[in-house]
């Protein structure tokens, strides 16, 4: 399968690059942005080597989680990145990941960019099942994922060890139907 190309509204999602090291640094060197992401405040020759590492990546793979950026048409900058993996592809399940840099939240970037990576798994690839990991503290990532139809299915508590401490995660789901009836 080849690298995927999104376009929405106002935002491209397409593959990392090297020329987006700048943008790309300045965001996920921010440790407020890392606060309920996997990831830990990185260094510009972490995000470097995370870019080339990407490059290398075929979009497709079984659990394998593939970084996409998220650039604003306008400014020809990128807002943030984006992370698909495909968990069974064979049966038709998916899980996302967006982060979006401080300065460019709050502005709907994020729902939109769902609603796009939403549209091209459930109407392109025919995922049946999206599923979505957050933290319990991440109001903002609830109520994104609520405000787009997703339910919530279980509440793990104080199950991963996480910034030093025990946190708890919320799993969310769509399944395919349920995208469609909310879009038609």
């Amino acid at each position: 399968m080849k690298n995927l190309h999104i376009q929405t509204q106002r935002l491209k999602i397409r593959p990392l690059l090297l020329g987006d090291l700048t943008d790309f640094y300045t965001y996920r060197s921010n440790p407020e942005i890392c606060k309920y992401q996997g990831f830990d405040a990185m260094t510009l020759p972490e995000c470097k080597a995370f870019i080339l590492e990407n490059l290398g990546k075929q979009f497709g793979n079984e659990d394998e989680w593939v970084q996409f950026g998220i650039e604003n048409t306008s400014t020809k900058k990128l807002i943030g990145d984006c992370a698909i993996k495909l968990n069974q592809p064979k049966t038709g399940t998916a899980e996302i990941g967006i982060t979006i840099s401080q300065s460019e939240q709050k502005k709907g970037f994020a729902t939109e960019v769902m609603r796009g990576v939403l549209a091209f798994l459930f109407d392109q690839l025919d995922v049946r099942r999206v599923v979505e990991i957050v933290d319990v503290e991440n109001i903002a990532s609830v109520k994104l994922l609520e405000s787009i139809g997703f339910r919530r299915e279980a509440h793990f508590r104080e199950h991963i060890y996480f910034n030093g401490k025990w946190g708890s995660e919320y799993q969310y789901a769509m399944l395919s139907w349920e995208w469609k009836e909310r879009i038609t």
